[in-house]
């Protein structure tokens, strides 16, 4: 007959546990590492179309009287504004000349990980074009 000397209840109930967090932590990274680069996409999406959006205001007072493309400040801004107001988002908006620039914040919860919700930034750049450069598609 075999004899203990010392009690092992429990031990396996411990090593369960580390295990069972560590698996956890890593279909964490897995899960919310994934949504971090969904929301990246998102937000170079978001500020690309509404840099584009914002393109499309020229001055045409300013184009007729020079014949370079300029943007209408206002009415540029406030069309990027209104697309992102469309999606439900916010960002800055800068229009210098025949570009404007947008920077887009998307936040990320993390739904699994212990960790704050991640913001992302994303910023894109159009330019009115003449010309038949303002034709490709």
């Amino acid at each position: 007959m075999t004899r203990r000397t010392r009690s092992e209840q429990g031990s396996v109930s411990a090593l369960v546990a580390v295990v069972a967090t560590g698996l956890v932590m890593v279909a964490g990274l897995a899960y919310d590492g994934g949504q971090i680069v969904t929301a990246q996409a998102t937000a170079r999406d978001l500020a690309a179309n509404a840099a584009r959006a914002g393109a499309q205001e020229v001055d045409l007072d300013e184009l007729r009287a020079t014949g370079r493309a300029a943007l209408d400040i206002d009415a540029a801004t406030q069309a990027a504004e209104d697309y992102l107001a469309r999606t439900g988002h916010r960002g800055t908006v800068t229009v210098n000349g025949p570009s404007i620039t947008v920077s887009v914040h998307v936040v990320q919860p993390m739904l699994i990980l212990p960790l704050p919700d991640r913001t992302v930034t994303a910023t894109d750049t159009a330019t009115a074009q003449t010309g038949p450069e303002a034709n490709v598609g």
